[in-house]
């Protein structure tokens, strides 16, 4: 059986719009990863080009245990 859990969820910039209301205390399942996660918000996955975990830079792959805290950026343009 899975476990459930939650994580802190913090979208920036054009992605503040995908924040769930539940953004801190977003229910997961243990092993849940971080691409699961963007699918669920409607976010496309070249849309989240910065992911951080803990402070520590993530990838789609990386699976979550829960508690996390997640920052999710989208592509930065400029000059």
């Amino acid at each position: 059986m899975e476990e459930k859990t939650h994580i802190i969820i913090k979208l920036f910039a054009s992605l503040t719009r995908f924040t769930p209301d539940s953004a801190d205390k977003y229910p997961i399942s243990s092993g849940t990863s971080i691409r699961a996660i963007i699918n669920r918000l409607g976010i496309s996955e070249d849309k989240a080009k910065l992911i951080f975990i803990n402070g520590i830079k993530g990838e789609l792959d990386s699976t979550l245990k829960g508690g996390e805290r997640i920052g999710i950026f989208p592509p930065v343009g400029g000059g």
